[in-house]
């Protein structure tokens, strides 16, 4: 770690006393989660708007590329907004997006347009790209600089949560139960097939709504809570940096390209989980939302243990095995037959759940005046979650509509996560 660019804070408070971290700390977690809630919500969403909107594999997935591309595209405004205006600024912004975002599902719903459901899901990205960006290493700086990873894993463990409560409420209120083979809508009178359709794109309106009002409300708690402003500042007392200028730092580089995979594979696994649990375990599809919940448990359980086991081990090092184990696991599914395919994806989320916040910390460690555009750099690669359920889709349907194959996707990212976790994490002292 470079002493001189340490983090500050600057707050009319004495900075000193760790009690002046706490409320704003439990603010942050609120994000975590919440943005938990929006990606969680799409593994459900991909499904019904499967179905809703009479969709194939590949087009399913645009629902993935709207909101990661939109990180992608919002990264570097997101980075500009925090350098300028502040972490509290660039939060309540991002609220708000996400907000806006949430309530245009009722008219995409009402009209049962795709395309405004993808717009409406590109807008939701933009602001979970602008909470992330200014959230991510406001967590991870709100302290003691070696507690970082574990603060972090802390924080992203809410956002496991989200994994677990997402699809309890996606399957009660989103998810019908229906199911019509093509042959059975083929028969249908034309009335009846658009009632079907506009009755499964209606039961999205409710739990978006819903959102979108919580969101407002948590806007409006940060608007008027105190929130101390974190600045990187250097012996000359002025905050530098610069976004190219963040890639000297070669373990940034390799945690952006790890990044890129992780986020890729996890979308992947989440996006085709219903899908697998139906065809791999011959579930039905409130069943294997509920399988979908068990995921969410076990990623949750994997954060909170991470969390805990990050106190003895190095952070490289179990982002390594977990990363190997994973592997094993993708393996499993993609050569397994029967239910014990969807317990390997169950067990997939547990070694998944520290992978984000790791990859997170080790690449924003120790680079100073760098942090902020560095943040945005790893908040860019979330575009792998645009780009590879896309490319896993296009292997599925290619293969007759076979998930299995699919998989073989995320086993190749969770390669590179292994090779970061080994090598790629280190620091290069000049």
């Amino acid at each position: 770690m470079n002493h001189n660019t340490q983090p500050e804070i600057i707050t009319e408070d004495d900075p000193s006393s760790g009690k002046r971290y706490l409320l704003p700390f439990i603010l942050v977690i609120s994000l975590f989660f919440l943005w938990g809630m929006a990606h969680n919500l799409d593994s459900i969403l991909i499904p019904h708007l499967k179905k809703a909107c009479n969709l194939n594999n590949r087009q399913s997935t645009l629902i993935d590329t709207s909101v990661f591309f939109a990180y992608f595209l919002m990264a570097i405004p997101a980075g500009m907004i925090l350098k300028k205006w502040g972490y509290k600024a660039t939060m309540i912004s991002g609220l708000l997006a996400f907000a806006f975002g949430a309530f245009l599902f009722v008219p995409a719903a009402n009209t049962l347009s795709y395309i405004t459901f993808l717009i409406a899901l590109f807008i939701i990205g933009c602001g979970l790209t602008m909470l992330e960006t200014s959230a991510n290493p406001y967590a991870a700086v709100l302290g003691d600089p070696a507690k970082a990873t574990s603060r972090l894993n802390l924080a992203a463990s809410f956002n496991g949560l989200a994994a677990m409560v997402a699809p309890m409420i996606g399957g009660l209120f989103i998810l019908s139960g229906k199911s019509h083979s093509k042959e059975a809508l083929a028969a249908m009178t034309d009335t009846a097939r658009n009632t079907y359709f506009l009755e499964e794109a209606a039961s999205v309106k409710l739990p978006y709504i819903t959102l979108g009002v919580v969101l407002l409300v948590i806007a409006v708690i940060f608007f008027f809570i105190h929130l101390p402003e974190i600045k990187t500042q250097s012996i000359d007392g002025e905050a530098k940096g610069s976004f190219f200028g963040a890639l000297r730092h070669k373990h940034l580089k390799w945690a952006v390209v790890a990044q890129f995979f992780y986020v890729g594979a996890q979308v992947c696994v989440t996006s085709f989980f219903i899908r697998m649990a139906q065809q791999g375990g011959g579930f039905d599809e409130k069943t294997a939302a509920s399988y979908l919940v068990v995921y969410g448990f076990l990623f949750t359980a994997g954060r909170f243990a991470g969390t805990a086991l990050l106190q003895f081990i190095s952070s490289n090092k179990l982002l390594a095995v977990y990363a190997m184990i994973s592997i094993i696991l993708c393996l499993v599914a993609i050569l397994g037959k029967g239910s014990y395919v969807v317990y390997a994806l169950g067990a997939i989320g547990f070694f998944m759940s520290i992978m984000f916040p790791t990859i997170f910390a080790l690449g924003i460690d120790g680079i100073g005046d760098d942090t902020k555009p560095g943040s945005s750099w790893l908040i860019m690669s979330i575009v792998g979650g645009a780009i590879l359920p896309f490319a896993m889709g296009s292997l599925i349907d290619m293969y007759g509509d076979n998930i299995q194959i699919g998989y073989s996707i995320p086993l190749v990212c969770f390669l590179v996560i292994l090779y970061f976790g080994l090598r790629g994490y280190k620091i290069e002292h000049k």
